[in-house]
């Protein structure tokens, strides 16, 4: 797969050069245009604090209501305004690194439809119900278009997942508040950093059981440890990843979370697992805050609240791992350097560190402790719905980019069972330090209710 990001440095030499747009990296152009979606968004409020943005509908339990509501002319209306706004803005980046603008726009726009399209199909009631989320559906929708036949051109030129992810996570920012994580108290901290921890070690012991590089292995790792797609993307970052790995990892991702959806919550019911402790078990498996609510959802109010707190704390540990993801890998000795060769320093760090998590702390900080919380209630779910469609971009271009074929040809197929090993043991690590800590066996259980 073509690698389009333009995510590495500017090479050495370049200092003194004037600026220019092409010099900017995937990672800053997420950054200017997540901060520049948030910024408009609170000068607007700061404008007209009696108008409530609207935010768009796709949940519908019925025929009737699907057209009352997802396919009104209002709706309707809201959606193609979000989407032309994302399409310009996309635009913009993607043009300077000299991509077609027809086919951006074009490509663009028809991941949209597709995106569109996954959300009003979770959107369903019957569909909701069996915790099903609209990433599940975007993935397959990519695969489904990315896999049976050749994809156009002008439909690959705008398929940036990493783009879409890393400018949908500067948004996430905004609603991962340092207030809601110091609720959860030592239990949910303590759970997050010994389950991080242990996972992503035990992840990169078995990678290199299995001889799997450990390029592989840190994308695996970070995903199964700290959530998922988006942690895969920072690893990959932070070590200037192969884009085929990163997409074989982020596919993975997404196809083992779908039975976990539908079992975890099931066995917490069949075997009477105490809710808070379901929730906190969900909430550090499942890899996104989205799957998390949805599945703890169907367990109950305090396994979703438990469960959210603790996929906080663990996305709040992005920033700290992409630091130490990157200072090992520049810091290590690889195989074919000579003896005595002089390792690199803080430069190469700062180099491979991925600057967009900078913009994911910047908005949470800005959120957690200088926005007013009337401010922060009044844009919350507008700020989210901005996410979820990034997101959902994200999840369709995946799969666009993705090939069934190389599930088993990378690798002989080594990688998947490094995954599926790793998440087992996640599942059973997880579950046991659920029960010490929000059980009360190791200290006080959290009063969430």
């Amino acid at each position: 797969m073509k690698d389009s990001s333009a995510t590495q440095a500017p090479e050495a030499g370049t200092k003194g050069k004037p600026f220019r747009l092409a010099d900017l990296s995937e990672d800053i152009w997420a950054v200017i245009i997540g901060g520049l979606l948030i910024a408009g968004v609170l000068v607007f409020t700061a404008a007209a604090p009696e108008f409530k943005l609207p935010v768009p509908a796709f949940k519908w339990s019925s025929q009737e209501e699907l057209f009352a509501k997802v396919l009104h002319p209002d709706n309707l209306m809201l959606v193609a305004g979000i989407g032309l706004l994302f399409a310009l803005l996309s635009w913009g980046s993607m043009r300077t690194s000299g991509a077609s603008g027809t086919k951006v726009l074009t490509g663009f726009l028809m991941t949209y439809l597709l995106a569109l399209c996954s959300l009003v199909i979770a959107g369903n009631q019957q569909v909701n119900s069996y915790g099903i989320e609209y990433v599940v559906f975007a993935l397959l929708i990519g695969l489904l278009a990315g896999n049976t036949g050749p994809v156009a051109a002008w439909f690959a030129a705008a398929a940036r997942s990493e783009f879409f992810i890393k400018t949908g996570l500067i948004i996430l920012g905004t609603s991962v508040l340092f207030g809601d994580i110091v609720k959860a108290g030592a239990p949910g901290i303590l759970q997050s950093v010994a389950v991080v921890l242990v996972v992503w070690f035990f992840s990169m012991w078995l990678s290199r059981k299995l001889k799997v590089d450990d390029e592989f292995g840190v994308m695996i790792a970070s995903a199964v440890s700290i959530c998922g797609v988006s942690a895969a993307i920072v690893a990959s970052g932070a070590i200037q990843g192969d884009k085929r790995k990163l997409s074989y990892v982020t596919t993975l991702v997404l196809l083992v979370a779908i039975p976990m959806l539908i079992l975890q919550p099931w066995l917490i019911r069949e075997l009477q697992i105490p809710e808070i402790v379901g929730g906190a078990w969900l909430g550090g498996t499942l890899d996104t805050t989205a799957s998390v609510t949805a599945a703890s959802e169907l367990v109950g109010p305090a396994a979703t609240k438990a469960g959210v707190i603790v996929k906080f704390s663990q996305n709040v540990l992005i920033g700290v791992a992409a630091f130490f993801i990157a200072a090992w890998w520049a810091l290590r000795q690889s195989p074919d350097a000579q003896a005595g060769a002089q390792k690199p320093g803080l430069g190469l760090i700062w180099e491979r560190f991925p600057k967009f998590v900078l913009g994911f702390i910047a908005a949470s900080l800005l959120f957690s402790f200088l926005i007013p919380a009337e401010t922060i209630k009044q844009t919350g779910s507008f700020l989210n719905s901005l996410r979820t469609l990034w997101f959902a971009l994200a999840f369709v271009a995946i799969g666009l980019e993705a090939r069934f074929a190389d599930l088993f040809k990378m690798q002989g197929g080594r990688p998947a069972l490094v995954f599926v090993g790793a998440q087992l043991f996640n599942i059973l690590w997880t579950l046991l330090w659920s029960f010490l800590l929000f059980g009360g066996y190791l200290m006080a259980a959290p009063a969430i209710e």
